[in-house]
C-alpha cells in the first residue's frame, strides 16, 4: 500500500543543495578557465560559460522531470532503457560520419543539427539500472562465479562498444560497478585479483628494460616471480594457517637465489628463468602438500600462480599490441619511463605548474595566467580542477573536494536507507560511478593517474556529461523519495 506524500517534502534537499553547488561552482570555474578580455559577462552566448548556462538550465529541467515520473516506472523499463542505450552505442559506432562525426580520434557522439549527444553517458545510467534490476529478481543471490556471468555480460556490453568507439576512459568507468558488486556481497578476491594484476602489469612494464646484469635476465621478470612467490607465502600464513610450509618455501627460494647468483660469477644463468622454474617448483610444492595432506586450501593458490605467470609473460605484449600508442606513451610518462614535456607529459606538467602556482590562498578570481595564457589543453573541460587550483589555491581546491566528499557521504546514507533491493543497488551505483570519475580525474590532474580524459561531476564544461550526470542522480532521488509513500 501507498501513501501520499508531496515530493516537496519527501525529497532529499541535501543531496540537491550539493548538486546545485557543485554545478555553481564548476560553472563559475569555466567563466573562469575560458574567459579573455573581450567576453562581456558569464551570460555571453558564444562563450562557453555562456553555453553552459544553457546546459545548466536544461539539467534542471531534466531533473525536474524525473522527479514527476513514478518510481516504480524505472524499474519496470530498466531492461527497455539498457536496451537502448546498447542500441544507440551500436547506431553510434556504425552511423554516417555526418551523424557520428569524429572528434579528437573518436567516434563517440551523436549530432543532430545544433545538439551533440554522446551514448555513452546515458549507458552508465542505463547499466546501473539494468543491473539493479537483475540483482533484485526474486530469490537472486551474488554467492558463486555463476551468478557473475549475466552481471559481467551487462557490464561488458557497453564496456566493449564503448572502446570499439575509441573510448578507452569512458569505458573503464564501468569498472566501477565492481565496488556495488563487493558492497552486495562479491567475494573480495575479485577486487584482489584484478589489484594484483595491477601491481604485476605495472612491475613487468617499468622495469622490463632494467637489466640485472648484462645479458643475464631482466628486474622486470625477476620482481614479477618475486611477487608471486611473496604473495604464495602471504596465502599459507594467513589463509593455509601453515608457517611451517611458508618458511620452506621462503628458505628454498633464498638457496636458490644465492646458488644462482654464486653461479653467475662463473658462467651465464638467466635470472628469468631462474624465477621461472622458483615459481613452477613453488607450485608443484603446494600440490604435494595439498594432495599428501588434503588441506584443500592450495588447489586455488596454484591455479593462480600459474595464471599469474601467464600473465607475467602476456604483459609486454599487451602492451605494445592492445593499447594504442598514445594511451602507451600515457602510461610512460606516469611511470617514469621517460619524460617529454612538450608532448604526451604538457597537459599534466602544465596542471600541475598551475596548482603549484596558486598557492595556499590562489591568485584570485580570473587572475591566473597558466589559465588565461590558456597553457592547459582542456582547462574547461577533463583539466578543469587546476583553474580551481590555480585562482583559489589549496582552501579552494580543499573546499570543492569537501563538497565532493559530502555528496558521497549522503549517497552512502541514501543507500543504506533504501527499503528495497533495486532502490539500494541503483544507490551504489550513482556512488560507485561518481567516486571513480572524481578519483580518476583528481589523480589524472594532480599526475599520480594516467590520463584518460573523463570529466569531473557536474564541474566540467558539456551538456552531454552534465545531463548524465543529473540523470543519474535524480532517479535516485526520485527513488529515495518513493521509500516514505511506502506504507510502514
Amino acid at each position: 500500500m501507498y501513501k501520499n506524500v508531496s515530493i516537496k517534502y519527501a525529497l532529499d534537499w541535501t543531496t540537491v543543495f550539493y548538486y546545485v553547488a557543485l554545478i555553481f561552482m564548476g560553472w563559475i570555474s569555466i567563466y573562469g578557465a575560458s574567459y579573455d578580455f573581450d567576453q562581456a559577462s558569464i551570460f555571453d552566448y558564444s562563450q562557453r560559460a555562456g553555453m553552459q548556462f544553457i546546459w545548466i538550465l536544461s539539467a534542471f529541467a531534466i531533473a525536474g522531470a524525473l522527479l514527476l515520473i513514478d518510481s516504480r516506472m524505472y524499474n519496470f523499463f530498466a531492461y527497455f532503457i539498457y536496451g537502448f542505450a546498447i542500441f544507440l552505442l551500436i547506431v553510434t559506432i556504425f552511423a554516417p560520419r555526418s551523424i557520428a562525426p569524429d572528434i579528437k580520434g573518436s567516434h563517440s557522439w551523436l549530432v543532430f543539427g545544433p545538439i551533440r549527444f554522446q551514448p555513452a553517458e546515458l549507458a552508465k545510467v542505463a547499466t546501473a539500472l539494468a543491473l539493479s534490476k537483475f540483482m533484485s529478481s526474486y530469490n537472486y543471490k551474488l554467492k558463486n562465479w555463476k551468478d557473475l556471468l549475466p552481471l559481467g555480460l551487462i557490464i561488458f556490453t557497453p564496456f566493449a562498444l564503448i572502446i570499439l568507439q575509441n573510448e578507452t576512459g569512458t569505458a573503464l568507468v564501468f569498472l566501477a560497478f565492481l565496488l556495488m558488486l563487493y558492497r552486495e556481497g562479491m567475494n573480495g578476491i575479485v577486487l584482489l585479483i584484478g589489484s594484483f594484476a595491477v601491481l604485476l602489469f605495472v612491475v613487468i612494464i617499468k622495469y622490463s628494460i632494467v637489466p640485472i646484469q648484462v645479458d643475464r635476465g631482466t628486474l622486470g621478470m625477476v620482481l614479477g616471480m618475486g611477487i608471486i612467490l611473496v604473495m604464495q607465502i602471504g596465502y599459507a600464513i594467513f589463509f593455509g594457517k601453515n608457517t611451517k610450509e611458508a618458511l620452506y618455501l621462503l628458505l628454498g627460494t633464498s638457496v636458490i637465489g644465492g646458488i644462482t647468483y654464486l653461479m653467475n660469477i662463473w658462467f651465464y644463468v638467466s635470472y628469468n628463468y631462474v624465477a621461472i622454474f622458483t615459481v613452477v617448483a613453488s607450485c608443484i610444492y603446494w600440490s604435494i602438500t595439498e594432495l599428501f595432506y588434503r588441506y584443500k586450501k592450495y588447489w586455488f593458490l596454484v591455479l593462480f600462480s600459474f595464471g599469474s605467470v601467464l600473465f607475467c609473460f602476456s604483459a609486454d605484449y599487451l602492451f605494445e599490441n592492445v593499447l594504442e600508442p598514445h594511451q602507451q606513451v600515457r602510461i610512460k610518462e606516469l611511470l617514469k619511463m621517460e619524460s617529454n614535456l612538450t608532448g604526451a607529459g604538457y597537459n599534466v606538467n602544465q596542471s600541475k605548474i598551475a596548482i603549484g602556482s596558486g598557492g595556499f590562498w590562489g591568485k584570485g578570481f580570473l587572475n591566473g595566467t597558466q589559465t588565461k595564457l590558456k597553457y592547459v589543453p582542456e582547462q574547461d573541460t577533463d583539466f578543469i580542477f587546476c583553474t580551481v587550483g590555480e585562482e583559489h589555491g589549496f582552501w579552494g581546491s580543499t573546499l570543492v573536494l569537501f563538497v565532493y566528499w559530502l555528496l558521497l557521504m549522503r549517497l552512502l546514507r541514501i543507500a543504506e536507507r533504501q527499503r528495497d533491493t533495486f532502490s539500494r543497488i541503483y544507490a551504489y551505483c550513482v556512488a560507485s560511478i561518481l567516486f571513480f570519475h572524481l578519483a580518476i580525474n583528481i589523480g589524472m590532474v594532480l599526475g599520480i593517474m594516467p590520463v584518460i580524459g573523463i570529466p569531473l561531476p557536474f564541474f566540467s564544461y558539456g551538456g552531454s556529461s552534465l545531463w548524465g550526470f543529473t540523470i543519474l542522480l535524480f532517479i535516485l532521488l526520485r527513488m529515495d523519495a518513493a521509500r516514505l509513500e511506502q506504507q510502514r
